[in-house]
């Protein structure tokens, strides 16, 4: 069973994708990563976008947690079905889904940058697609000057291949889950 952890939804269950191949984060896990934002005050005000948003879990706990908008992207048609649903069943405004594959997503210029990026995708993602992704969301705009990006992968999956525009901040291991912290690299003063 997923679950919202905390916040204005907290304990609500949510619908997850039968047969898709999406792998949803793990309750012990979504939480961890949720107190260490928590921690970091990212959520409050926040706009969000989920990348491979599967069920939308991620996106929907930020929103419940007082993210203003997030804007969910997957390119799987269920899934994008339940998020909907889930997304409606949650009931808290400003959230937003979009069928479409994370690529063609990032294309397109966002209306405003959004300051919290959760990439989860499915785990036979190549490091390759990922680093790509990672580039276009890097270029295109899309991150705010103090934006978070969280990358969840296998335990067992390299170090993301982060583009120049991005650099790591921390990561984070959770049994078979490790998660990584990244932010827009501030450019080196010269004096």
């Amino acid at each position: 069973m997923t679950r919202i952890i905390s916040g204005r939804a907290g304990g609500m269950r949510l619908a997850t994708p039968a047969g898709s191949g999406t792998r949803p984060t793990s309750d012990r896990v979504r939480e961890a990563l949720f107190s260490r934002l928590e921690h970091l005050e990212v959520l409050l005000g926040a706009r969000v976008l989920d990348l491979y948003a599967g069920s939308g879990a991620l996106g929907l706990e930020a929103a419940s947690r007082g993210a203003v908008s997030v804007l969910l992207v997957e390119s799987d048609k269920g899934a994008a079905k339940v998020a909907q649903q889930n997304a409606g069943a949650l009931g808290i405004p400003g959230i937003t889904v979009r069928h479409t594959t994370v690529q063609k997503a990032l294309a397109a210029a966002p209306a405003q940058p959004q300051t919290l990026v959760f990439l989860d995708p499915p785990y036979e993602l190549s490091e390759e697609a990922l680093a790509a992704d990672l580039a276009a969301l890097a270029d295109q705009q899309w991150l705010d000057r103090e934006a978070l990006v969280v990358v969840e992968r296998s335990s067992r999956s390299p170090e993301p291949a982060w583009p120049e525009a991005l650099e790591l901040e921390g990561e984070r291991r959770y049994g078979e889950t490790k998660i990584w912290f990244a932010g827009p690299r501030v450019p080196d003063v010269v004096a």
